[in-house]
């Protein structure tokens, strides 16, 4: 049982480590020797685990996927209008810039290597169409029925609601010096 216990430590261990570099300086700047020695594992230990260093990538993309998609349920649940359910998301993404930037790093890092990689693709596509998901569950069904947007799918809205966030996202971390980005972003919300 202690084995199992320390076996699940060493690749919790790593997979943590993996997070922090890979957030902090991107994917391709980061070596399998580097996050190894910050788990406090030998290197061999990651081909254990993840078989290589897109395996490894893979795990870290499920795991910040799984959090990322926890957090934005239990926000688009809060509110009682369409309006504030989309606030309380674009609260979300402009102080998880402001806070925590790397989250957003991992993901536009992962948009990147997804032009290249089908197995990224099919994890950003996933991630993108479970967000798509949640907003059409959670907040297009409190739109006003008089809205302009009725004649739209609610996938198209929910894609385009998340896809004006996610590039303000991206201006705001290249320029986070730019002042009219919190404004962007808060615009986001008055489409509803």
């Amino acid at each position: 049982m202690r084995r199992m216990m320390d076996k699940k430590g060493q690749s919790q261990r790593i997979l943590t480590s993996a997070i922090n570099f890979i957030s902090q300086h991107g994917y391709a700047n980061v070596s399998l020797r580097d996050i190894a020695q910050d788990a406090g594992v030998v290197l061999s230990q990651l081909n254990y685990y993840f078989k290589n260093k897109e395996g490894l990538f893979v795990e870290v993309i499920k795991t910040v996927m799984k959090k990322y998609l926890v957090e934005i349920e239990e926000l688009l649940q809060r509110g009682s209008t369409a309006k504030e359910r989309i606030n309380n998301l674009v609260s979300y993404f402009s102080s998880t810039i402001k806070e925590n930037p790397k989250t957003f790093r991992l993901l536009f890092d992962l948009s990147n290597m997804a032009m290249w990689s089908q197995t990224f693709r099919d994890l950003l596509n996933s991630l993108f169409d479970d967000l798509a998901r949640l907003i059409e569950k959670h907040v297009l069904p409190l739109c006003d029925k008089d809205s302009r947007l009725q004649s739209f799918s609610p996938n198209a809205i929910a894609r385009m609601l998340f896809g004006a966030m996610f590039g303000v996202s991206i201006q705001a971390l290249l320029n986070n010096e730019e002042e009219q980005l919190p404004e962007a972003m808060a615009a986001i919300g008055a489409i509803l």
